[in-house]
């Protein structure tokens, strides 16, 4: 008799506290499943839509060019990125630039001075990964179509070749990121590879 009392006090005092939200530890998420979870809640908050306002500064090549070896210097120039997030660190880009230098002629005994300017557009694949809240790393890769004319050498032309990058975004808020990237591109002219910093705009 007494083992029955016992027992229906103690399933009392269970379903007591059961009722009143005991003391009931929660399943903990270990960290990778977290970090995976924020990466997900941080991909869905942001838009679809970003525009990146840049300045670059392009280093400069020496390639052969309408039967001149030209150099270029170093200089510099100013772009525009438009973007589209398809998912999964996936995004599409659509980037414009604007730059130019001073290039010379490195043999012959009539060496010349002159300016080239590079209109460059391209479309880009863009894989960005989150290494922390805040902070990604991201490389891209794709096909891009240059105009480029120098008067001194009556050189107006155009060509075409892939252009790969990497680089980094660190937020600044929901809206702003700080971006930073080396682009090199596989057209061969004295325009050579460039070095891009600006500011994404998220919509």
């Amino acid at each position: 008799m007494k083992k029955t009392l016992l027992s229906a006090v103690l399933a009392t005092q269970l379903l007591t506290q059961l009722q009143a939200g005991g003391n009931i530890k929660a399943v903990e998420m270990n960290e990778p499943k977290m970090l995976e979870q924020e990466a997900m809640e941080q991909e869905a908050a942001e838009s679809k839509f970003y525009i990146v306002a840049k300045g670059m500064m392009i280093l400069g090549d020496t390639a052969n060019h309408e039967e001149a070896v030209l150099d270029g210097d170093q200089d510099y120039g100013y772009g525009i990125d438009l973007g589209y997030r398809i998912g999964n660190g996936f995004a599409i880009e659509y980037d414009f630039s604007y730059s130019s230098n001073s290039v010379n002629e490195t043999v012959g005994e009539d060496r010349e001075d002159g300016t080239a300017k590079y209109y460059t557009s391209a479309l880009d694949l863009v894989y960005t990964y989150e290494v922390s809240k805040g902070f990604g790393i991201f490389g891209k890769v794709g096909y891009e179509y240059e105009l480029e004319t120098i008067d001194a050498f009556d050189i107006d032309g155009n060509d075409n070749g892939f252009v790969f990058g990497a680089g980094v975004e660190i937020a600044m808020n929901e809206t702003y990121k700080f971006v930073a990237e080396y682009e090199h591109s596989a057209i061969k002219g004295p325009r050579g590879d460039g070095i891009l910093a600006g500011v994404m705009i998220n919509f």
